[in-house]
């Protein structure tokens, strides 16, 4: 028999006695022989065995049901195939796998029984602090997070059973230490077996994934019975009879963490893809941030009046129990305030207050948290500061998200890949109602949709959440898909938008075009008022509809053009008797050229007859040797000019058509009175010419309290003018970049962030954090 082995685990006596003790473990292994101790070492091997193969059996049986409902809802056919193709191979090779599974298992209680068993190691998880976890593709990754993810949560829910466990099984190992990691039916173990069984299955990453989350429902949700069946028969064997769970001192189960092994410290699983450089700055930044909080709470005592600390010397909670207490706040979650600063703070404080406050009346007396616990308690209520204090969210949809603090508080305690990990799927959850609530406005939703729709997903969150992470990701894609059925509404509103827009854009490009071309030819000529009446306004917006239909390089552009020099031309004196024949000569060809555009234009009939009167009686002047000014209008008894119809005049009604010439003599006016233009070093022009597509802003109304959110639609191509739209889709206003840069300089517009909500939070606590670092200790108040 080995040598005798004093260890130091705790037993607690029967409720009679009054002291605990230390037992010597080598007195109680004189009552069994070592044929005895192998005999209860194969009764737990036959046990677990038994029943884990039951276990496994109900798991295949239901992967079968959940990959062919998987295959009936999927959203396209190649989709379909590879659930098909997963339930195929799975069938093919179920019975392999099960006997991979019993083998492995049955190899590890051996390694047990003979001293051998090394700690359960899974791929991936041991890289938290200084592995290459970029050697190890995106679907291990997934794959390990996903089982030590569940491994985490079975081991802090079992954590009373699995500790009596582990120390009858140092009984039975002669007084060596037995711990989760090398407990052989542990679900650290139990996870990495099934792991290596899985390597049978060449399956797409889906459906491996789906798997090993029904390995986490129909297996590890139910070792309890099988450590409640085994602790038994050992407790009638007469292995530690009396031992009641307590935890050893200076213990701590941190779900998201793997059980380290004697003397180690445990270190989060390696978040999601190391080897992409954005989740690598993530990982960098969550360590930054736990970093910070080590040494942050005597600082924050002192700097911040509503820091509420855990009290000193007091016994800390179990993770059972705050998660129990914290089951209990949530079910009574008050409404935030939607005024952020001061405000803000006091409430996210009060939740770690109540929090003590209601573990201490179970107790009786005062009670902390682990310091591990308390930095995540801490952390999750400044992001929930954050939040209640970002002005890209507007005050009401603040109020609603701060309500979710107790149930990210809950999944950060189980889960502590949450700050460490961009796809977890409450992250991702808040991230998408935060992008979603960025353009809300009440004016953008009259009909309270959106809003309903956040207040609903907060609610069930509060509701319905207990410790199934996968709510969030159930709720994220209910709230992804609402959205993507409104914004179908809104993409086509938006694009209405975008092309009456481009329309018009359009439409007053060819206007000044066409007013620059007509002032080239009449600025500075004297001529007389009909002619450059005609120009200015029939004529220019002729040339607008020709420019529009068919285009700079068209034949009909050049034909209005040279009409335009022809005409000016012909209202010059003529000084000799070519230049009268020319006149001649060309007068039927202006006159038919006139007519067409015109007709173009809409000019009524009566109107043509009336303005080639006028015209006509200005020719025959002409070509009699009068001078422009001298040319007189005509009257119905006066000789007609060859190719003009004498009628009556027309002029006033010609002078009463819209001007783009005058438009554009208005606008140069305006340009030259206008402030210089920007220096290019100018920091909210840059800001402005940095907009993408897609950027919303915050425009503050002339009254400077009413606010309305707009999303930058489309920037035109031809005046660089920026159209904005509400989440609607509907027009809200379009600016020149001047106009807007100075709207940002003045502070009635702000550009808010496209970053998404999680990250900037992020960012803020790590600045605050160095900052509280970065200043002198000073005395308290």
């Amino acid at each position: 028999m080995r040598p005798p082995v004093r260890s130091g685990i705790r037993l607690m006596n029967d409720p009679g006695e009054n002291d605990t003790k230390v037992v010597d473990l080598a007195q109680r292994q004189q009552t069994f022989g070592g044929d005895r101790l192998g005999e209860l070492l194969r009764t737990v091997r036959a046990t677990a065995l038994k029943r884990l193969q039951s276990l496994v059996g109900n798991l295949f049986e239901n992967i079968d049901d959940a990959l062919f409902d998987l295959a009936e809802k999927a959203e396209n056919n190649a989709v379909q195939t590879l659930y098909f193709e997963g339930m195929r191979k799975v069938r093919l090779q179920r019975q392999k796998i099960e006997q991979t599974f019993q083998e492995q298992l049955s190899r590890l209680i051996g390694d047990f029984a003979a001293g051998k068993l090394r700690p359960a190691k899974l791929e991936g998880a041991s890289h938290g602090q200084g592995g290459d976890l970029s050697l190890l593709d995106d679907s291990e990754l997934e794959e390990s997070l996903a089982v030590t993810s569940a491994i985490a949560k079975t081991e802090n829910r079992l954590a009373p059973a699995l500790n009596a466990l582990n120390q009858r099984l140092s009984m039975l190992r002669g007084g060596a230490v037995v711990e989760d990691a090398t407990n052989p039916i542990a679900p650290a173990h139990l996870g990495q077996v099934f792991r290596v069984a899985m390597r049978l299955l060449d399956l797409s990453v889906q459906s491996r994934l789906i798997i090993f989350k029904l390995f986490d429902r129909y297996v590890l949700a139910n070792l309890g019975d099988v450590y409640d069946e085994i602790n038994a028969q050992l407790i009638q064997a007469g292995v530690l009879p009396q031992i009641r769970y307590a935890l050893p001192p200076g213990s701590k189960y941190v779900p998201g963490v793997v059980a380290p092994a004697s003397g180690e410290t445990a270190a989060p699983a390696a978040p999601e893809t190391f080897g992409d450089a954005t989740a690598q700055l993530q990982i960098e930044l969550y360590n930054t941030v736990r970093s910070l909080l080590a040494g942050r709470r005597a600082m924050l005592a002192e700097q911040d009046p509503n820091y509420v600390a855990s009290p000193a010397g007091a016994p800390s909670m179990s993770i059972t129990e705050l998660l129990s207490v914290l089951t209990l706040l949530q079910a009574s979650a008050p409404a935030t305030p939607a005024t952020g600063g001061p405000e803000a703070a006091r409430f996210v404080h009060q939740v770690k207050r109540e929090l003590l406050d209601q573990a201490g009346r179970f107790h009786g007396n005062a009670v902390g948290v682990a310091s591990a616990d308390e930095d995540t308690i801490d952390l999750v209520g400044m992001l929930f500061e954050y939040i209640l204090q970002d002005r890209n969210l507007p005050a009401q949809m603040q109020a609603l998200l701060g309500r979710l603090q107790i149930p990210f508080l809950k999944a950060a305690i189980l889960d502590k890949h949450l700050f460490a990990q961009k796809s977890h799927p409450a992250r991702q959850l808040l991230d998408a109602m935060a992008q979603a609530c960025m353009g809300w406005s009440e004016e953008s939703d009259k009909d309270h949709r959106l809003y309903d729709k956040v207040k609903q997903t907060v609610e069930i969150l509060l509701k319905d959440f207990d410790d199934d992470l996968g709510i969030f990701e159930k709720e994220r894609l209910d709230f992804e898909a609402f959205l993507d059925a409104n914004r179908k509404r809104s993409d086509l509103a938006e694009q209405r938008a975008a092309e009456a827009t481009r329309g018009r854009e359009k439409l007053h490009s060819a206007r000044r075009i066409s007013a620059r071309e007509v002032l080239q030819r009449v600025e500075g000529k004297e001529m007389p008022e009909i002619v450059r009446t005609v120009l200015t306004r029939p004529w220019a917006n002729y040339l607008v509809l020709t420019l529009l239909r068919q285009g700079e390089d068209s034949n009909e552009w050049r034909q209005a053009l040279r009409f335009a020099d022809e005409f000016v031309w012909s209202a010059q004196p003529k000084n000799s008797d070519a230049e009268r024949m020319r006149l001649k000569g060309i007068l039927p060809a202006l006159e038919k050229s006139l007519r067409h555009g015109l007709a173009t234009v809409a000019y009524h009939e009566n109107d043509v007859k009336q303005l080639m009167h006028e015209l006509n009686a200005f020719y025959t002047s002409l070509l009699n040797g009068d001078t422009p000014a001298a040319a007189k209008v005509a009257t119905v008894e006066d000789e007609a000019a060859p190719g003009f119809e004498i009628v009556g005049s027309a002029t006033a009604t010609a002078a009463a058509i819209d001007s783009p010439v005058e438009e554009e003599i208005v606008l140069r006016a305006e340009a030259a009175a206008a402030p210089p233009e920007l220096d290019d070093e100018d920091d909210s022009l840059r800001q402005v010419k940095a907009m993408k597509v897609g950027t919303w802003i915050e425009f503050t109304g002339a009254d400077g309290t009413t606010k309305e959110r707009a999303k930058l639609s489309w920037i035109s191509p031809i005046s660089s003018k920026y159209l904005f739209v509400n989440r609607k889709g509907l027009k809200v206003a379009d600016k020149t970049v001047q106009a807007l840069t100075i709207e940002i300089r003045r502070g009635d517009a702000a550009i808010l962030e496209e970053v998404p909500l999680f990250d900037r939070a992020l960012d803020a606590i790590v600045e605050r954090l160095k900052a509280a670092h970065a200043k002198p200790d000073t005395p308290a108040a």
